[in-house]
């Protein structure tokens, strides 16, 4: 029996979960605004042009490709 009375006080605390987790589900999506990726993965494409310009050129001739680079980092949701 006390089996049953379990199960009839499991939805009022299913609720409490759910309105919970709801509360919950606000902080996930501000928490979901940090990026999803490493900085290290992100932005492959402007990674690779900027680090092969800044060895054949060095870093003040690529200024352009180094800024495109902090730029999709920033559209990633990194703080550059």
């Amino acid at each position: 029996m006390s089996g049953a009375q379990l199960r009839s006080t499991s939805p009022a605390l299913t609720l409490q979960g759910s309105q919970q987790a709801e509360g919950s589900v606000t902080v996930a999506t501000s928490a979901e605004s940090k990026p999803k990726k490493k900085i290290c993965c992100s932005c492959p494409d402007t990674k690779k042009l900027r680090d092969e310009c800044i060895v054949e050129n060095g870093e003040d001739a690529c200024t352009k490709w180094i800024e495109a680079h902090r730029q999709c980092l920033r559209v990633e949701g990194f703080n550059v």
